[in-house]
């Protein structure tokens, strides 16, 4: 069972209290764009083995939606941060180059 510690309210939440909202740090586009570039934001996803990025929601808690980074094979849970952030912060990108060496933001983002 995934926990995860939401970032609003400072509540350890396990996955049944929250909702899944699907990869997190999508480009979005808006009534502009290109046919393609809408395309892509619909469809294509990650769906990486191994650290990934998600948004949920403390459904049964704050409510309010946040960013977590987890690995998908392991299920271990680095870190949740604020869905106004841009990028994960450096606390969590650290610990997860620390298990992963060799791992990098840039080539995730």
């Amino acid at each position: 069972m995934l926990i995860f510690e939401c970032p609003y309210c400072g509540i350890q939440a396990d996955e049944t209290e929250l909702s899944p909202g699907g990869e997190a740090h999508l480009k979005r586009h808006g009534p502009g764009a290109s046919d393609e570039d809408f395309e892509g934001y619909l469809f294509m996803r990650e769906n990486p083995k191994g650290v990934h990025f998600e948004r949920w929601r403390h459904s049964n808690g704050c409510g309010k939606w946040f960013h977590a980074a987890r690995c998908t094979i392991t299920l271990e849970v680095f870190g949740t941060y604020k869905a106004q952030t841009l990028e994960p912060p450096k606390k969590i990108k650290d610990q997860i180059a620390v298990k992963r060496p060799g791992w990098s933001w840039r080539t995730f983002s």
